[in-house]
């Protein structure tokens, strides 16, 4: 397929567009509801609350809704370790068993390689997620968490569980996405003193304004009701509820944040609002204050793993989240230095800040609202690129 860029972005016509796309998913039922914003250089010029918070309570979507936000936490938490860094109290070549003493696990020979913080933000310490291996695993036999289910696991017998288990590879010598940032949110605990929870709040969301982003729900009434993808239109998520994703699973468990005992996960466990999201993105965007240096926040959202492939064509990774290497082999209208990223119970996001452009889609409806035709479309939409 080839593809043509018709018209520039944001044009007069875009938010026409971007309507038509989140209508058409809202009545064929791919998509319950959604909170979409897009900004220029800091100005909104699109925000649209569509859809239901609740299907069957017929609740309709609000702009200041609450989702949980899966990976969305990732570059939050990425960023909370980065402003530690600029604080000196972490450094990238530092060992994590500086940190965390009993988590060492080994490659399959027996041997145990030394794990860096710059490994575990940049996804190549050699670690995985459970969905992304097949049903029988080793991750599954395990019964490792992805940090989306498992209600009142903690953090200390997940670590055991992860280290019970021989490493993918040698740290460094490939990228795999894994619940890297979990391990990376208790290294930061150990070395700060503080729970993950307090350090992002303290260093990333009060600085930010980011007035709903936790790890708690702040306001039940606001979150909304997660669906995940059915034979026809999307179905109410049950409270243990499997996805199929790739040659696996996706095991979800949405009253896992009411459960105080549950382990804060860096990689999947906060929530928040779609405004909350846009500020994060724009103050990266921006040179990264208040909350890191603008020499960080560029190391950030550049690639990080030159030489090492992602699996996703066209894509690297940075500090927190996928960089666009290559827009051709990516099949996307976006500008190469573009980052982006979502989170499984249906969002995405990105940022070109060639164009000065930040989106934030944020969905209540997995798996459609993270990959596949919705954000495809919507991208498309917004780009005005056509087939």
């Amino acid at each position: 397929m080839s593809v043509t860029n018709n018209s520039a972005p944001l044009d007069h016509e875009f938010g026409r567009r971007v309507d038509q796309v989140i209508d058409t998913a809202v009545e064929e039922g791919r998509i319950v509801g959604a909170v979409i914003l897009v900004a220029k250089r800091g100005e909104i010029l699109y925000s649209r609350a569509a859809g239901l918070a609740d299907r069957e309570a017929k609740k309709p979507m609000t702009p200041d809704a609450i989702f949980r936000l899966a990976s969305v936490t990732k570059p939050v938490v990425a960023t909370a370790a980065l402003a530690l860094l600029d604080a000196g109290v972490i450094g990238f070549d530092d060992a994590v068993a500086k940190f965390i003493p009993e988590f060492r696990p080994k490659l399959a020979d027996g041997s145990e390689p030394v794990i860096t913080i710059r490994q575990l933000l940049t996804h190549t310490a050699g670690l995985s997620y459970g969905f992304g291996q097949a049903a029988d695993g080793p991750y599954i036999r395990a019964d490792v968490s992805d940090g989306l289910d498992q209600p009142g696991l903690s953090m200390a017998e997940n670590l055991s569980r992860i280290a019970s288990v021989p490493l993918s590879y040698a740290p460094g010598t490939r990228w795999g996405y894994s619940v890297a940032i979990d391990v990376l949110g208790e290294a930061m605990a150990r070395a700060s003193g503080a729970s993950l929870p307090e350090l992002v709040d303290r260093l990333v969301v009060q600085p930010l304004g980011m007035q709903d982003a936790a790890f708690a729900v702040r306001d039940r009434s606001r979150l909304v009701t997660p669906y995940a993808d059915g034979p026809g239109k999307a179905v109410v998520m049950g409270e243990h509820h499997r996805v199929p994703f790739g040659d696996g699973f996706i095991s979800y468990s949405p009253g896992r944040v009411f459960d105080p005992a549950s382990f804060a996960s860096g990689g999947t466990g906060m929530n928040g609002t779609a405004g909350d999201v846009l500020k994060l993105l724009e103050a990266l965007r921006s040179g990264g204050g208040p909350v890191i240096r603008p020499e960080t926040a560029a190391a950030m959202t550049t690639d990080a793993i030159p030489g090492l492939e992602t699996g996703m064509p066209g894509w690297s990774w940075g500090l927190g989240f996928s960089i666009l290497r290559d827009p051709l082999a990516a099949s996307t209208p976006q500008t190469a230095g573009a980052w982006r990223w979502g989170g499984v119970y249906g969002h995405s996001w990105f940022v070109d800040p060639a164009l000065g452009l930040t989106v934030v889609a944020l969905t209540n409806t997995a798996i459609a609202g993270m990959t596949g035709a919705f954000p495809e479309a919507l991208c498309d939409a917004i780009y005005g690129r056509q087939a």
